[in-house]
């Protein structure tokens, strides 16, 4: 089934093919969409694959018409897919990232690969889960496959992902991306696509437990998270990457990393967007994306040579200071470009931690300074993944900043830039054998204000490796670094730097079992060293393409009311102690397809502890899904909670499926995990 979609700008003719089925050697079915021009199967042309489970028939439907439209309309068929056990694809979807995904993802190129309408060539491409697995794919080195572009992903699914982070339990994200997708999976099947066979699709689909059951179950880097990492060899991967990150996203580090591992032709585009596309995400500035993933597809799937391979590996965003905001539509700046990573102009400048101060050179005299656990340290952090508009960006740092023994440098003199990966080198001991170290990079303007740069976190039993963790010895010192996320950004002149330390940072921490006490040792070489990035006398002029109008067409939307408008709020009970962050993240209210199929999600997640008792940490997260076409009504509610003892982590979820008003599924799952050197 196919439907022309007239757009005169394009140098060709698009047509959309529906309800396209790809079998699968074991029998399975995957539900696809493609996108192409009217006259391929004439002139046949390469395809570009998207390959995900967010439901292409309404979860994605928008966003992949603009995409896949602008791709066929300019020679290319889009591919979009459901992976198994998604949308209105058949079997089950068991985890994340599994070698059964992959190994469709296989099959599902070799299939496009043979189509009248393909010439045998085909790229991969996509955002977030997506970008994810074509990197996994790539490495797998199916034969079609010439090239892929990778936007907010991670090379390496342990250490760089929602589950873990320098070796800790993220708790803003495990149960809330856990909950997501109990609740997203549980979703049926359309019946007017997969007709009487939905209802045997989706009770199967039901039976899966929460995903959080396989990742608290593997607490260090073992054989579950290295498979699909491709940081472990990045040299299986033989195609051409172009890789797209953004610096308020969570997933800013393996498109600098990959400019630096990967041997193929490579480059690597980074803005100040949060967790989405470069068209519509904030910070702005925005950027004309579809016409860059173009110019890459001519190069590496048409032969075009039009010297994209010659053009800086990297360009990104260097982001000027700001007042800092909860939410924030444009980040000041410029585009800066390097033509090689490493660069040459990047170097490590190092300031060395005196008695509280950060200095040029290594002080004289050594000393000592503690600091002790001040649980709520991290609660004016903002998110891990953040989209910049549902007010999840850092606040003020100056709370924080005094609850954390800070160093602070002396008001530069003149600008500095820094462009990469700071890192916190520290001397230090703690009193617990379970403790954390958390390090915050701080711009102290001259108002006042602590604008956060950039962060990292520790395990101390992780100061070795991710693999075999070891207790820490109370008492004795540890040489150890904190390696900070990835990061552009120009300090001005007059501000002071601020680098502040403490052994808390919830919630993208879930902290010690025990309150720590942290010593850390100035002098004797504890230092932050910063990617400083000389700029040349004449900064290259770069500028990035604007987006294109919005096209108009086969998935338009009409929203029915609108959704919470998200928000972000933080109370302090003072007769309880206890403080309680809640995040309401707006998705997009009650929505209609023009299949008549409306649907609507809501998403709240809290987080809350008691100062002075590690052990009363808390998440809570309560998710909502809603289809509808008629008197066909599905109403979903997913929740998931988290809490620890001393010695185990225990999470208890539960999914709740109405068809009407008949409840058809209701099921709790309660876990216990023995917590390993956590």
């Amino acid at each position: 089934m196919s439907e022309a979609v007239t757009r005169t700008e394009y140098p060709r003719e698009p047509v959309v093919m529906n309800g396209l089925e790809i079998p699968l050697a074991d029998g399975t079915r995957l539900a696809a969409r493609v996108w192409l021009p009217s006259d391929a199967e004439q002139h046949p042309v390469p395809a570009v694959l998207e390959y995900l489970p967010y439901r292409l028939n309404d979860g994605t439907a928008v966003f992949d018409h603009t995409q896949m439209m602008h791709f066929a309309g300019n020679g290319y068929a889009g591919v979009r897919v459901d992976i198994r056990g998604t949308g209105e694809s058949e079997g089950v979807c068991t985890d994340e990232y599994t070698p059964q995904e992959q190994a469709d993802a296989l099959e599902v190129i070799a299939w496009i690969a043979e189509q009248p309408w393909c010439t045998g060539a085909v790229g991969m491409m996509g955002y977030s889960w997506s970008g994810f697995n074509c990197l996994q794919t790539a490495a797998l080195r199916p034969p079609a496959l010439k090239a892929i572009a990778s936007c907010l992903a991670s090379d390496d699914r342990f250490a760089d992902d929602v589950h873990y982070r320098g070796g800790l339990v993220i708790p803003m994200d495990m149960v809330h991306w856990s909950t997501c997708m109990l609740g997203w999976q549980a979703r049926p099947p359309d019946p007017e696509v997969v007709g009487e066979r939905w209802l045997a699709m989706w009770l199967q689909r039901l039976e899966q437990p929460p995903w959080v059951a396989h990742w608290l179950a593997h607490q260090r880097r073992d054989a579950y998270w290295v498979q699909g990492s491709v940081r472990d060899e990045p040299s299986r991967i033989e195609v051409p990457v172009m890789c797209v990150g953004g610096w308020t996203d969570g997933y800013t580090d393996s498109a600098l990393r990959l400019m630096e591992l990967l041997d193929v032709p490579r480059r690597a585009l980074i803005g100040a967007w949060g967790h989405n596309d470069p068209v519509h995400a904030a910070p702005g500035p925005p950027v004309g994306i579809l016409d860059e993933f173009v110019r890459w597809w001519d190069r590496w799937l048409k032969g075009i040579e039009n010297g994209i391979e010659d053009e800086p590996r990297v360009v990104a965003w260097m982001q000027d200071p700001v007042a800092p905001a909860a939410n924030l539509p444009q980040r000041p700046g410029r585009w800066v470009a390097e033509a090689a990573w490493p660069s040459p102009a990047v170097a490590p400048r190092e300031l060395w931690l005196g008695d509280g101060v950060l200095v040029s050179s290594c002080p004289e005299d050594d000393g000592t300074l503690r600091i002790g656990s001040v649980q709520t340290v991290g609660m004016d952090g903002g998110a891990w993944c953040a989209d910049a508009r549902s007010a999840d960006l850092p606040l003020d740092q100056r709370a924080d900043d005094a609850r954390s023994l800070g160093f602070t440098s002396a008001p530069l003199a003149e600008p500095l830039e820094i462009l990469g990966f700071p890192e916190a080198r520290l001397v230090l001991s703690a009193d617990r054998p379970a403790a954390l170290v958390s390090a915050r990079l701080c711009e102290l303007r001259e108002d006042g204000s602590s604008l956060l740069v950039t962060r990292g976190q520790l395990n101390l039993c992780h100061r070795e490796s991710h693999a075999e963790p070891v207790p820490v010895e109370p008492g004795a010192e540890m040489e150890v670094t904190v390696a900070m996320d990835s990061i552009a950004h120009r300090f001005a002149a007059g501000s002071r730097i601020r680098l502040s330390v403490s052994p808390c940072y919830w919630p993208l921490a879930w902290p010690s079992p025990q309150p720590v006490t942290l010593q850390l040792r100035y002098g004797s070489g504890a230092r932050l060293v910063l990617p400083e990035r000389t700029p040349p006398q004449q900064e290259p002029l770069t500028r990035m393409p604007d987006p294109p109008a919005e096209p108009e067409g086969l998935n338009g939307v009409e929203k029915l009311h609108g959704g919470s408008g998200g928000g972000r709020s933080i109370t302090h009970d003072l007769a309880t102690g206890r403080s309680e962050l809640v995040f309401d993240w707006d998705c997009g209210g009650l929505n209609r397809l023009p299949n008549g199929l409306e649907y609507e999600d809501t998403s709240i997640a809290r987080y809350s502890i008691v100062e002075g008792d590690p052990l009363s940490a808390e998440v809570q997260v309560d998710n909502t899904c809603l289809s509808q076409r008629g008197d066909w009504r599905i109403a979903i509610e997913a929740s998931g909670r988290m809490t620890c003892t001393e010695t185990h982590f225990l999470v208890t979820s539960r999914l709740a499926v109405h068809e009407g008003s008949t409840e058809v599924f209701a099921r709790t799952w309660q876990h216990e995990f023995p917590r390993d050197h956590q």
